[in-house]
């Protein structure tokens, strides 16, 4: 399945999550930056409120876009598959990358107070995955707040990251358009796969939210 673009895959996932359409309970989570785009589609669609999870992948140190692992401001996961990476550099990579989110976070918020989780029913967006690993990080980090629920909605993923984020005990819902066999990275499943910015972001966060109608 290839999606025209991100919107086109945000417009066919809130087809499917439109029981939670005005629901006073639900907010959309996306993860920057590909989730984004793709997650204010959805909360535009069903008039619900768009957050945003802050997550990063460990690159193995012989080739950074390889994910061995993933960081949140607060907790870290690592992939059991890639043994003998030393210990040393798992502790400097999470302290960079740490101080990365640090920054995209004053970015975003400024002096705005992220959305209290509690008792939410968290839809968890992203543009798609390829090793799940940034996902997982995030749903370990939404945790902690007590939702409610964790809903996973994607456009595209490989069956055997998908398998995984199946498998957590705290998502209880995982919707995924498509979940291609020959899978070698999100983009190739659009057709424009454009990178998006900080500026981006931070304009359909205030979009997104300004226009919410509260009933």
């Amino acid at each position: 399945m290839m999606f025209l673009n991100r919107e086109e895959a945000g417009n066919l996932l809130a087809d499917k999550l439109i029981n939670y359409s005005n629901n006073k309970d639900a907010v959309i989570v996306a993860i920057p930056r590909g989730g984004v785009p793709v997650g204010a589609v959805i909360a535009k669609k069903l008039n619900l409120p768009l957050e945003i999870v802050l997550s990063k992948k460990i690159g193995h140190p012989f080739n950074r876009e390889y994910a061995i692992g993933a960081v949140t401001l607060k907790s870290r996961i690592l992939s059991d598959s890639v043994p003998g990476i030393s210990k040393r550099y798992i502790e400097e990579e999470t302290a960079k990358i740490r101080k990365i989110l640090e920054q995209r976070y004053q970015t975003y918020y400024g002096k705005q107070t992220p959305l209290n989780l509690k008792n939410k029913d968290v839809i968890i967006i992203d543009d798609g995955v390829a090793t799940g690993n940034t996902l997982i990080s995030s749903v370990q980090l939404i945790e902690l707040q007590q939702p409610s629920s964790i809903i996973v909605a994607l456009p595209v993923a490989p069956p055997n990251a998908l398998k995984k984020i199946k498998k957590l005990d705290a998502v209880s819902i995982t919707i995924c358009l498509s979940t291609p066999l020959n899978f070698q990275a999100v983009g190739q499943f659009y057709e424009d796969f454009n990178q998006v910015n900080d500026q981006e972001v931070i304009k359909l966060l205030k979009e997104t939210n300004n226009n919410l109608i509260l009933k």
